[in-house]
């Protein structure tokens, strides 16, 4: 347990963690690789199409993912704080896409009975689930970077106000957390118009 006399070590930003890790700094790819996996993780949880899980875990898919993505940094130009986040998270949307389309180029053999009760959802089921967050997507892609940075930190990477203040450039928590309501507000009506 840290002593409460001894000073909290500031965080250090994305931006900063880039530029050492560009520099050779194998202890900041180490931090930068901790920062990210386990929001990315949370935001994966339960996108792998149920198929493909057999065969890979979504925590292997997103770790193997982020460490290719990692390696690759010499070609990433962070234009904004949040960016690697919002780099990272599309990389592992696109793995997720591609395990999706190999497994149905082959589907698993199975033998059907007369009286097969499937425990999945429905295609109607499917078909709203998919409707609701291609609308949520396609909202989140009109609302400013800013706005989306806000809302994807808060919603699907989790984070608390604190590291969305870091993560956003704003001075404290609570102004983080204004920044997510009024980014929410925006996005409802984008969703609204839609």
């Amino acid at each position: 347990m840290r002593d409460p006399g001894t000073p909290q070590k500031p965080l250090e930003s994305t931006h900063d963690l880039l530029s050492l890790v560009r520099q050779g700094d194998r202890d900041a790819l180490e931090r930068l690789y901790t920062r990210c996996v386990p929001s990315l993780r949370r935001w994966a949880r339960g996108r792998l199409p149920a198929a493909a899980r057999g065969s890979l875990d979504t925590q292997d898919l997103v770790q193997d993912t982020v460490v290719n993505s990692l390696r690759r940094l010499d070609r990433f130009e962070s234009r904004h704080e949040g960016a690697l986040q919002a780099y990272l998270r599309q990389a592992v949307l696109n793995r997720i896409r591609d395990e999706a389309r190999r497994v149905t180029r082959r589907p698993v053999p199975s033998e059907l009975t007369d009286s097969f009760e499937s425990e999945a959802a429905s295609p109607l089921d499917i078909a709203i689930g998919r409707e609701g967050v291609a609308r949520y997507e396609a909202a989140l892609e009109r609302l400013r970077p800013a706005d989306r940075e806000a809302i994807v930190g808060r919603l699907e990477l989790q984070y608390d106000y604190q590291e969305l203040a870091v993560i956003l450039g704003k001075p404290n928590a609570n102004a983080a957390r204004v920044a997510v309501t009024r980014a929410l507000a925006r996005l409802m009506e984008q969703l609204n118009a839609a």
